[in-house]
């Protein structure tokens, strides 16, 4: 599933930065048919290849595979044989979003209280 996440955001700040497959390939270090397999979801990228993307993208590496803009029912078709499976109990879900600062704050500390809860 993580490489579903990691290629989606890929391509997606490629296209808000305007970069070319071929830039980033350039920048990472890497093949640019390396890079397109990977985009397709057929490479397997090392974990020093993904910080060398996420570098050359000036993008923490967590963000690339933590969150994205494919549904549940999306992932879920494009990683079969993970259903069911979770970090988190049910009742509780995890979301990124960019926001306004003082819907930001908000939001952290909502997160604050969930994580006291998940702890208890």
């Amino acid at each position: 599933m993580y490489i579903h996440i990691f290629y989606t955001n890929v391509l997606r700040l490629l296209d808000e930065r305007g970069m070319s497959k071929q830039d980033l390939a350039e920048k990472a270090g890497i093949s640019i048919s390396f890079l397109s397999d990977l985009t397709n979801g057929k490479a397997n990228p090392s974990l020093k290849i993904m910080q060398n993307i996420a570098e050359a993208l000036d993008t923490p590496l967590p963000l690339l595979l933590e969150s994205t803009d494919l549904d549940e029912e999306t992932l879920l078709e494009l990683s079969p044989g993970i259903a069911g499976k979770s970090s988190l109990p049910p009742g509780f879900e995890r979301v990124s979003a960019v926001l306004p600062s003082i819907q930001a704050f908000q939001v952290k500390q909502w997160a604050q209280a969930a994580r006291k809860t998940l702890k208890r």
